[in-house]
């Protein structure tokens, strides 16, 4: 009985010391990587289509230029990076769909009203040039300039 007892308790040592080290490998959340520079700031990512929803038609660079100058940086004055890109989908029954797009990322300045610049920003785009919708993904990050 007593070496029952003896391999009961160091199994459970064992256990326990590989449990605590299993806990140092798990990795840190994005939130706890301290930022080097700067500090951590909400910032935006915008996709813009520049195709019409119907297929017709499409956003030229002035168009998009006169956008941005009219729309977005009027809301966003501390300045965004505007960046080409293609998007790609495939709808429930179609094939995939390749259009030229447009990526703004904006350093949100922090003020309450952030949300609903962006979301009057996608509304704007989607009116005027009749698109389905304008893909925003915002998150935290380590910002400095």
């Amino acid at each position: 009985m007593q070496g029952y007892r003896v391999r009961v308790w160091v199994v459970s040592a064992v256990l326990t010391v590989m449990l605590a080290g299993c806990s140092l490998l798990q990795p840190k959340r994005v939130a706890d990587i301290p930022c080097p520079d700067g500090g951590r700031k909400a910032t935006a990512e915008l996709v813009f289509g520049r195709v019409a929803e119907d297929g017709s038609g499409g956003v030229s660079e002035a168009d998009f230029a006169q956008f941005l100058d009219g729309e977005v940086s009027p809301r966003f004055p501390e300045g965004l990076t505007v960046i080409d890109a293609e998007g790609r989908m495939t709808p429930p029954a179609g094939s995939m769909i390749r259009e030229p797009a447009k990526l703004v990322m904006i350093v949100l300045p922090g003020d309450k009203d952030d949300n609903g610049k962006l979301q009057a920003v996608r509304l704007a785009y989607e009116k005027r040039f009749h698109q389905q919708s304008v893909l925003l993904m915002t998150h935290g990050d380590c910002v400095s300039f």
